[in-house]
């Protein structure tokens, strides 16, 4: 949102300086993004006098000139074709920065002559692009007075970053609100006079189809206007924001958008047919639009027809076949209220970016219509004459919003304690109407604030304009006497996985609880029986528009990214939400996890290897390992979500309940993202982990035994479909005192192994505590061994 310093003084009466209204801005929650003072940029340029312009002696292009300063005559050397006695222009003399190019003037010897400065074209003072020549100053300073001034440019420019809640400071005079609120001036009031209908036929009423998408709609016709360019203070006003003037009705649209969040429209009325009508647009139906492109709707989109079709897209764009232009000579005002989430939703599946829909998406005010009709109507008579009928309405204005407050709520929520006259008086400044019930106000909301939905908003409120500076700074001490409050496990698991994955070498990110439909429904959300609940009915933007059903999309996006820029190989993970839903069991925290790449660069020992399902099993068994779970205990599926791939991925469970995800992303998934790299990822449900047994995370003393342990091989063949996994967790089981240790060294199928069967093979160790074992004693426990993996998978030992 960009505005100038003498704009808003149209509406603010203040003394403060330049520096006071930023610094203001910025504490009350405008954040400035930027200021562009010229009187500051362009500070000892002057107004320079050319006395004489003579031919360079040793150049064709180079002109010698005399420049008169105010208080010396000057010899430059100038390039510029204009350059001739006489004339005015921009001078800036030796040791001024040139804006356009960087460069610090110097006195010089430029092919033989002296130079003692330069005389400046608008491209080298970022004024525009012209650069032919130097500046022709029509002016009656004298020489040696301010550029700045001749040129008409000693107005700041001020740029706020405005956050999306704030519709209402879309427009210069909510900011002056605002400022007044804070005791930054006086706000002035809207001046509007009474306009006296002409004995014209007034407009019918526009028949609104839907109320909920347009609440409100207000048509006026004016006669006689002759449309012209602007004038001057219009055309000043526009171009001091980096807006185009088009034509005087034109020009007065924008300005009542920018001036008060006011978008309206004007359609030549010679070329509208028949009656105005609203409704929803039907898929697949046609619009030329003003920036002449042509658009197909969508089913729900809000347009505006007359009898030969649509002829504007509400809230958003005006239609081409209505336009008005320099031959109008009779034209229909049109001012409504529309519907925020309609309209952004419309802009985006279109693609256009307009001033209109960045304000109505925003929230405009609800109870301007009228005084906004009236004021641009004035307007419109003022400039281009003619006369107006009276403004037709259809619909109503949405009724008044009441919130409850007690003003001890400051306190409670903000930390600060202010008189509850202080409170009122704040409200009130705002344009809350406050009715006083004793321990509670009724506050009603006034039309223009759409963000302000309870008492804690009303806190916020008070809180941003007295100055989150005074809210004093407390000690966070317990009283004395009262017991520490524990960490919530939850929370203690979210820190120990932060500590252990950053310690493990991976990155932590924070990506966005938003992702684009598609990504999502590759992610699992079309699997959610209650998938419209994620999806957001004002999203940011399209890529924004569904609650994630997985961290691992986002995360393999980040990962992408570094990829692309010559960063490969990355481990990331991020502790946070994901979303099936909008109850507070459908907001899941887990620990997710995602690596690219090689796991093992090449060196002269190994070659390159890339990551796969194994070494993502090896974070999360060490992750839950950390978290005081006992994985001896746990069991292993192929029971995975679609995201994963079949083949190579696993679910860890105790009984029914899922602890983790982990393997390779299915390169399906990997295909529609766009990416060719190997990706594999883990999902820790950290609520659903068990509570830890132990009372204490002390680890228990290490105890050595005295007698050397003893390993033996086993290898059976068995179907190859059968989990390996299944046999380890009963050979373990048949003496978990004497089984220190079981590991899987071999799976095998080929030459000399049946068709549809595989070779495994692993390692026992057996490590005795008490005594040292018998070979007697060896041979029993390697028969329960062979006999209870041929009993379990129907195999056979390898011989």
């Amino acid at each position: 949102m960009k505005f100038t310093l003498s704009w808003l003084k149209e509406y603010l009466d203040t003394t403060a300086t330049l520096d006071q209204i930023t610094q203001k801005l910025t504490a009350i929650g405008l954040e400035v993004e930027d200021v562009q003072d010229p009187a500051k940029t362009l500070a000892g340029f002057i107004v320079g006098h050319v006395i004489t312009a003579e031919k360079h002696p040793d150049a064709d292009k180079l002109k010698c000139l005399i420049v008169d300063t105010g208080k010396e005559h000057l010899k430059v050397v100038c390039g510029a074709p204009n350059a001739v006695a006489g004339m005015k222009g921009v001078f800036a003399p030796a040791g001024s920065t040139i804006p356009g190019t960087g460069i610090t003037l110097k006195k010089s010897m430029i092919r033989g002559a002296e130079s003692n400065g330069m005389m400046c074209s608008e491209k080298e003072l970022c004024l525009s692009e012209e650069s032919n020549g130097i500046i022709d100053l029509k002016t009656d300073l004298p020489a040696g007075s301010s550029a700045v001034a001749a040129l008409g440019i000693d107005d700041p420019l001020i740029e706020i970053n405005l956050t999306p809640n704030r519709g209402d400071c879309a427009g210069i005079y909510g900011i002056a609100r605002d400022l007044a609120a804070a005791g930054l001036g006086t706000l002035k009031p809207i001046a509007v006079q009474n306009i006296t209908p002409a004995a014209i036929a007034a407009p019918k009423a526009a028949v609104v189809s839907d109320s909920k998408s347009c609440p409100q709609f207000a048509l006026r016709r004016i006669e006689g206007v002759t449309n012209q360019p602007s004038p001057s203070w219009l055309h000043k006003r526009l171009t001091s924001i980096g807006l185009r003037p088009i034509s005087t009705l034109v020009d007065i649209t924008n300005y009542m958008t920018i001036a008060y969040n006011r978008p309206l429209h004007v359609f030549d009325a010679d070329k509208v047919k028949g009656n105005i009508t609203l409704r929803a647009a039907k898929n697949g139906e046609s619009f030329a639009a003003l920036n002449d492109k042509t658009y197909t709707l969508q089913d729900g989109m809000t347009v505006i027809c007359d009898d030969s079709g649509i002829i504007s897209l509400a809230g958003v764009i005006g239609g081409l076949s209505t336009a008005v232009d320099m031959n109008t000579k009779n034209i229909l005002l049109e001012i409504a209220v529309f519907d925020t989430a309609r309209t952004a939703e419309t802009g985006r599946q279109l693609m256009i970016d307009s001033d209109a829909r960045y304000r109505f998406e925003r929230g405009i005010d609800t109870g301007f219509v009228a005084t906004g009709a009236d004021l641009a109507t004035q307007m419109i008579l003022d400039t281009c004459g003619g006369k107006a009928s009276p403004t037709v309405l259809a619909g109503s204005t949405p009724a008044a919003k009441t919130i409850s407050y007690a003003p001890k709520l400051l306190l409670s929520l903000g930390g600060m304690d202010l008189p509850a006259q202080r409170q009122k008086d704040i409200l009130s400044a705002l344009g809350f109407s406050v009715a006083d019930q004793g321990h509670a106000w009724q506050i009603t909301i006034p039309s223009w604030r759409h963000d302000v939905m309870g008492a804690p908003d009303i806190v916020e409120e008070i809180l941003r304009i007295h100055g989150y500076d005074h809210i004093p700074a407390v000690p966070v001490r317990l009283p004395i006497g009262e017991a520490r409050r524990p960490i919530h496990p939850s929370s203690k698991r979210a820190i120990m996985a932060r500590r252990f994955l950053a310690a493990r070498g991976m990155n932590e990110a924070i990506t966005w609880a938003f992702m684009d439909e598609k990504t999502a429904d590759l992610f699992g959300a079309n699997q959610n029986q209650n998938k419209r609940a994620l999806t957001l009915s004002n999203p940011i933007s399209q890529d924004l528009a569904v609650m994630r059903p997985s961290a691992l999309a986002n995360l393999i996006t980040a990962a992408a990214s570094n990829t692309d820029r010559g960063f490969e190989h990355a481990a990331l993970f991020e502790i946070g939400n994901i979303y099936r839903d909008t109850t507070a069991e459908g907001q899941i925290l887990l620990a997710s996890g995602i690596r690219t790449g090689h796991m093992l660069e090449r060196r002269w020992s190994h070659t390159a290897r890339d990551v796969d399902a194994f070494d993502v099993k090896g974070d999360v068994i060490a992750l839950l390992e950390t978290l005081g779970i006992n994985t001896a205990n746990v069991q292993l599926s192929r029971d995975v979500p679609d995201y994963y791939h079949p083949g190579r991925a696993g679910a860890i469970k105790q009984g029914t309940n899922v602890l983790a995800f982990f393997g390779e992303i299915h390169p399906n998934v990997l295909i529609s993202l766009k990416r060719d790299e190997p990706f594999a990822g883990f999902e820790v449900f950290l609520n659903n982990l068990p509570a830890a047994k132990k009372k204490t995370t002390r680890k228990e003393l290490l105890k050595l035994s005295l007698l050397q342990p003893i390993t033996r091989d086993f290898a059976f063949v068995i179907d190859e479909g059968f989990e390996s996994d299944k046999a380890l967790r009963a050979v373990k089981a048949l003496d978990k005192n004497l089984i220190s240790h079981i590991v899987l060294f071999d799976v095998y199928q080929g030459k000399g192994i049946e068709t549809g069967k595989k070779s495994f093979a692993f390692s026992v160790t057996l490590q005795p505590t008490d005594k040292t074992l018998t070979d007697d004693e060896i041979q029993t426990l390697s028969k329960k061994i062979i006999d209870t993996v041929t009993s379990l998978t129907g195999g056979a030992i390898r011989q």
